[in-house]
C-alpha cells in the first residue's frame, strides 16, 4: 500500500506552509517567471497563469496522494503572502527517504525565508513523518542555494558531473540549456541538534543576496 503525506500546514515564527490553492495562482505564476527560477530550474518560460493553476489543482494533489511527494507555499504569518515554494519529490517511504528543493520570490529574497522553510520541512519529516533521510541536489554554481543546504545542517557527499541542466538566456533573448554538475546533499536526524540553536545564536535566519 502506498503511503502518503498528510494534508497539512507547518508553522514557523514567520512563516506558514500550507498547500497550494488557487488564490496562489497570480503570485505563483509571477515568481516562476522570475530570472532566476528560470536559469536553476525546470520550470518552463514564460510561465502563465494557466501552468500555475494547473500544478495547483492537478500535479500537486496527484502527487501527494500517490504517495510521491509533497508542494507546499511558503507564506509570510503576518501578511499570508506566498513568498516561495518547498517541493518533496522522489519520495521512497520504503527507505523513509525524499528530495527537498526549494524556490523563493524575488520581492521575498533577503530575508532568510528558504532556511527557515527548508529546515521546518525537514524537522517535521524527522519528527513526525520518522523520515530518515533528506536529499538535496543543488547546481554547481547556484551558490545561494549551496549556502542555503550548509545553514540547516546539509552534509555535502559528492558530484553527479555533468547531471544537471542551468540556463542562461543569448543575447537575442532566447533561453539554452547549460550543462553542469550537481552537488548532492544529505540530511539526517542527527545533523539537525543544536541548528535550531545556531541560528538563534546568530541573530535568526541569514540573508542570502540571491534567489535563495
Amino acid at each position: 500500500m502506498t503511503s502518503t503525506f498528510p494534508d497539512i500546514s507547518i508553522s514557523t515564527e514567520r512563516l506558514v506552509l500550507r498547500a497550494l490553492d488557487e488564490d496562489d495562482v497570480p503570485s505563483l505564476a509571477a515568481m516562476m517567471n522570475d530570472e532566476q527560477v528560470g536559469a536553476w530550474t525546470d520550470v518552463p518560460q514564460p510561465y502563465t497563469e494557466d501552468a500555475a493553476r494547473t500544478w495547483i489543482t492537478e500535479y500537486a494533489p496527484t502527487e501527494r496522494t500517490a504517495g510521491r511527494g509533497l508542494d507546499l507555499a511558503v507564506t509570510e504569518f503576518l501578511t499570508q503572502r506566498l513568498v516561495g515554494i518547498v517541493q518533496l519529490a522522489k519520495t521512497n517511504w520504503h527507505v523513509r527517504s525524499t528530495e527537498l528543493s526549494y524556490v523563493i520570490a524575488p520581492w521575498a529574497r533577503g530575508e532568510g525565508y528558504a532556511s527557515e522553510a527548508a529546515l521546518a520541512t525537514a524537522q517535521w519529516l524527522f519528527r513526525d513523518q520518522k523520515f530518515e533521510r533528506v536529499e538535496l541536489r543543488t547546481a554547481a554554481d547556484n551558490t545561494a542555494s549551496q549556502q542555503v543546504a550548509q545553514k540547516i545542517g546539509c552534509i555535502s557527499e559528492g558530484v553527479l558531473r555533468n547531471a544537471c541542466i542551468a540556463h542562461t538566456r543569448t543575447e537575442d533573448g532566447r533561453w539554452v540549456d547549460l550543462r553542469t554538475d550537481f552537488i548532492i546533499w544529505s540530511l539526517l536526524p542527527e545533523d539537525l541538534d543544536g541548528v535550531g540553536d545556531q541560528l538563534a545564536d546568530t541573530g535568526g535566519f541569514t540573508s542570502f543576496s540571491d534567489w535563495n
